[in-house]
């Protein structure tokens, strides 16, 4: 084999063989994994089997199964019987071990039964990245996806669903009838076979129908009026392709604007995330140590509502006010074409008009105040601005909040553009890494668990593509 590249004998005898310190490089990641894990207190954290019973099997450390699973989650292996493979083949996870290959129902359990210890472990690395001074600007842009659940569509009932499938149904048994009618009218043994088959899927067809209106009795007393048969907790959630949905998860995520390191997250199986801009602005305030934090999030978060809450607790929000007016759609004035003049407490309309208060209602606990012109029956483009007598304009008693962040939103064009950029590669590259499907746990708290290693997965790479792995590991051991 001449003029290649040759490798060594496999018989070939040597006195002193490699140690597996000289395969693993002193800027081999799997080192930043070893020297975090070290430095944690896993007794403050929660772990179960810190300290060893007297007595029984000798257990494996919880070190041990930590840094096999963040080295897993890190080189995309998050399957604990591809992690038991891999502990008896891969040569940086026999140096992370020490040569040690724990079974996967050892390595699965530990999972399983340290859930809230791990999610420990995330934000004790985000406030290692608080220490090292990565979140002086307080800038985060804030997103929800959706993550496939082990559940499949057709295991996911709604009351919808079955409706329409309970019609299927009912219509393929009066079709078998039929079809049963007409081989009944006729002789022979052709026709006695085709009966007999005809009976038995009538016969089918029914028990299936008893099984529908059955589940559809269960839909109907579920607090969610849904039910998932493989993973309980996961719902149907909608996406951005039109006529699809998923069974899965909706994760918050909050990612710092300067380093685009996930700060806080959240599993949630709400379908949309209109309630979750507070919460999700307070955890990443907490997270980044800030007095003060601006918060960037799409149409979806607005809401009045959770926009003052976010004055409140000292988060600023920026989000842009979504397009959904009846008048607008239909080709007349909207609200956003009122002025309010605050000093008068009044609205101009395009006709130059006061709309002025009449009075002060409550509807789902909001104070609305009710404005309306004298003027609008004699108006002259008053069938361009409504199709009653009178335009009535409803304000919420606190809408001078809204009207504040509007205007501060208008003077940062760039804003959106940010929290694109920022938060929604992050869920692809998330996505891309945890493969078509996204969790392998059922159950909310053990996805909460799996969330919380990808997270910790991802802001490890980003920090020491950051840093690099030698200047990361000198600050972590600091």
């Amino acid at each position: 084999m001449k003029r290649f590249v040759v490798g060594e004998d496999r018989d070939q005898q040597v006195l002193l063989p490699p140690s597996l310190e000289d395969y693993v490089g002193e800027d081999n990641p799997v080192r930043v994994v070893d020297a975090f894990v070290d430095e944690l207190d896993l007794r403050e954290l929660g772990f179960a089997s810190v300290d060893p019973r007297a007595t029984g099997r000798p257990a494996y450390h919880p070190s041990v199964l930590l840094k096999i699973y963040i080295y897993g989650y890190l080189n995309r292996i998050q399957s604990s019987r591809r992690l038991e493979r891999e502990a008896g083949r891969n040569i940086e996870l026999m140096w992370l071990t020490g040569h040690l290959a724990p079974d996967f129902k050892t390595i699965a359990n530990f999972r399983k039964d340290n859930g809230q210890a791990i999610q420990s472990v995330c934000s004790q690395f985000v406030s290692l990245c608080r220490e090292l001074g990565l979140f002086a600007k307080a800038v985060a842009a804030i997103d929800g996806s959706k993550f496939k659940a082990v559940n499949a569509r057709e295991r996911n009932h709604t009351r919808g669903k079955l409706k329409r499938r309970i019609d299927q149904v009912e219509k393929s048994i009066l079709r078998y009838l039929q079809s049963l009618d007409a081989a009944d009218a006729q002789d022979g043994d052709v026709a006695e076979g085709k009966a007999s088959n005809l009976r038995e899927k009538v016969a089918l067809m029914k028990a299936k129908l008893r099984e529908l209106k059955s589940r559809e009795a269960e839909v109907i007393a579920h607090p969610d009026k849904q039910i998932s048969q493989t993973d309980p907790d996961a719902r149907a959630m909608s996406t951005s392709m039109k006529a699809s949905g998923m069974v899965g998860y909706n994760i918050q995520a909050a990612v710092d604007a300067q380093h685009h390191l996930i700060v806080a997250h959240e599993v949630t199986n709400a379908p949309h995330d209109r309630a979750f801009l507070s919460p999700m602005a307070a955890k990443a305030k907490a997270a980044m140590d800030a007095q003060e934090i601006e918060v960037l999030a799409d149409r979806g978060y607005f809401s009045g509502q959770q926009i003052k809450a976010c004055e409140e607790l000292g988060a600023v929000p920026l989000v842009p006010k979504p397009n959904t007016s009846g008048s607008r759609a239909a080709g007349r004035f909207d609200k956003s074409q009122f002025t309010y003049e605050e000093e008068q407490d009044v609205y101009r309309c395009p006709a130059d008009e006061e709309l002025i208060h009449r009075f002060t209602t409550e509807e789902k606990g909001l104070g609305l105040g009710a404005y309306w012109s004298s003027a609008c029956p004699d108006c002259k483009i008053r069938s361009s601005c409504t199709t009653s007598k009178y335009r009535r304009i409803k304000r919420w008693e606190h809408e001078g909040v809204v009207d504040d962040m509007l205007a501060r939103l208008d003077n940062r064009p760039d804003a959106m553009t940010i929290r694109r950029q920022t938060v929604e590669h992050v869920f692809g590259t998330l996505k891309s890494w945890m493969g078509p499907c996204h969790f392998l746990t059922k159950g909310i708290k053990n996805v909460a668990t799996e969330m919380s290693l990808s997270v910790l997965a991802y802001n490890i790479k980003r920090l020491i593509t950051i840093f690099g792995a030698k200047p990361l590991i000198a600050a972590i051991r600091a």
